[in-house]
């Protein structure tokens, strides 16, 4: 099982931003949860036995609504997830 953790920074929240996350993560059986954080920025963990899901996962996330900026990657530890969610923080 691979598992990243995603920081998406720019203008992310207030756009439908999350929501468009869910999808996307569905559309690949990606598991795991995303959420706005205090800061301005949306932060998610991923995860799926096949990396290249995950990957398309981070690539999508440019094209989101909103005005993305920058997102930063990191490996992260399986949460044992079994659906994608829209949560409320990490």
């Amino acid at each position: 099982m691979s598992a990243i953790r995603a920081v998406v920074s720019g203008h992310v929240q207030g756009v439908g931003f999350r929501a468009f996350v869910l999808r996307e993560a569905r559309r690949l059986s990606v598991r795991g949860s995303v959420w706005n954080r205090g800061d301005g920025r949306v932060e998610l963990v991923a995860e799926h036995e096949d990396e290249a899901a995950l990957t398309a996962l981070v690539e999508r996330l440019h094209a989101g609504p909103g005005r993305v900026t920058d997102v930063q990657v990191a490996p992260a530890a399986s949460t044992g997830a079994t659906v994608f969610t829209i949560g409320h923080g990490g």
